[in-house]
């Protein structure tokens, strides 16, 4: 039977339970610092060796793999955290089995619909989209065990590999300037990507059973499918943004808002990254005391909002040369777009304590609702800040939506808090 959120019970004393949580909490962070340095360190190799058009291809490339990274992990990971976070590790090995199996059977799939698109479309894009599709599926697995390790609550294991990935990218990198080419540096991030995901195996001592992914879908298809469509709203919005954005002003403008994500590389990349640890810890907090998830919401929420802050007013003091140093010919037009993006990072930051809240509470239609309302809102406020004033519009365009978004959220949360009370109720009734 298929254990659900908020149905178990623990009796760890409450010390130890909250030195268990800070551990847990304490790998995510750091394996959120390896995955934002290797993110960060390929974003800032690819704009300072190809220019701004060049890095403008990588950054729509970036973006399609978000896409589908998307697709992956709402139809296989995200319900393995929801649901086999914390259970006996004999339900744990047949699931993750089952779920990276389901997250290399997308890859595949995908990255031959992405191989052929490549090569039919040629020029300086297709190339590096007919890479992409070669390495989908090394990426996607990767990305597999990190999600599969969180759930047992085995961070370390999850920096681990995200160390692997990193270490191996550095020679790739090395490789792919020389070449100098898109598609060379699409290569060398999939490929270091795919050495980790084969350390994961070894890792865990799992084998993904892609021949269960339908059996997997099946089994999830009431979280699975709601998860996929809310999960490819995030990164379809962001998508479209991006070919928009290239079509209104030029390509070379989202190589501009790449490179100034780029500057908010850690909270970007925890943002991306965030239910590997919130929401399996949220279904815990759930299970062991559920009148505290509000709380721990709003405490994760305030946490990363305030810390965007904070690190968007460093980066105004940040000297010129060391920016230039940075990002190369990015910098100049990447550094007026730092106050917006910070406001709209802190506005994302905010909401995702509330749709943690809402995954853990297992919330799929009222998550899907207010995801798609926040994509509908940051579509039209990056496009239309677009055509209203170009670059910098499209970023105070999505720093409102962001903030329309997490105010969604949070109503959500809310109603979805009190129709759980009575089934908490239940739970502690002897």
């Amino acid at each position: 039977m298929t254990p659900v959120a908020g149905t178990e019970r623990t009796t760890t004393a409450p010390g130890g339970a909250r030195r268990a949580v800070l551990g847990r909490l304490s790998w995510g962070l750091a394996d959120q610092a390896a995955s934002s340095v290797s993110n960060f360190a390929v974003g800032i190799y690819v704009a300072r060796s190809l220019g701004l058009a060049a890095f403008g291809v990588f950054s729509l490339a970036w973006v399609t793999y978000g896409v589908v990274l998307s697709v992956s992990r709402g139809l296989a990971t995200d319900p393995l955290v929801v649901r086999f976070s914390g259970v006996p590790e004999a339900a744990w090995r047949t699931a993750v089995a089952r779920s990276s199996g389901t997250s290399l059977a997308v890859g595949t799939a995908i990255g031959a619909a992405c191989l052929a698109a490549g090569l039919a479309l040629g020029g300086g894009m297709g190339p590096a989209f007919a890479c992409l599709g070669v390495m989908l599926p090394g990426l996607l697995a990767q990305d597999a065990w990190r999600y599969a390790f969180f759930a047992a609550g085995a961070g370390r294991k999850a920096f681990v590999n995200d160390l692997v990935w990193g270490v191996a990218l550095v020679p790739a990198l090395v490789v792919a300037a020389r070449v100098d080419t898109v598609a060379a540096f699409v290569l060398a991030w999939g490929g270091s990507a795919a050495v980790a995901a084969v350390y994961g195996c070894f890792q865990c001592g799992i084998r993904p059973r892609v021949g269960e992914a339908r059996l997997w879908l099946r089994e999830q298809r009431d979280l699975g499918y709601r998860y996929l469509v809310e999960n490819v709203g995030v990164s379809g919005a962001s998508q479209l943004r991006a070919y928009g954005l290239g079509a209104i002003v030029g390509v070379s403008a989202v190589g501009v808002v790449r490179g100034a994500e780029l500057l908010l590389g850690p909270f970007m990349a925890v943002l991306m990254g965030l239910s590997l640890v919130t929401v399996a810890e949220a279904a815990r907090v759930l299970r062991r005391a559920p009148d505290r998830l509000r709380g721990f919401c709003l405490l994760l929420g305030g946490g990363q909002a305030v810390a965007a802050l904070l690190w968007g007013a460093a980066l105004l003091l940040l000297p010129q040369r060391i920016g230039e140093l940075a990002l190369g010919a990015v910098w100049s037009s990447a550094s007026a777009l730092i106050v917006p993006i910070t406001f709209g990072v802190a506005g994302a930051g905010l909401g995702t304590g509330a749709a943690a809240g809402l995954r853990a509470l297992a919330a799929a239609r009222r998550s899907l609702r207010c995801q798609l309302f926040a994509s509908t809102c940051y579509v039209i406020g990056g496009l239309g800040g677009a055509a209203v004033a170009g670059t910098v519009g499209s970023a105070w365009g999505v720093a409102a939506a962001t903030a329309c978004g997490s105010v969604v959220w949070w109503l959500h949360l809310h109603r979805a808090l009190r129709e759980h009370r009575p089934s908490i109720r239940e739970v502690r009734t002897p």
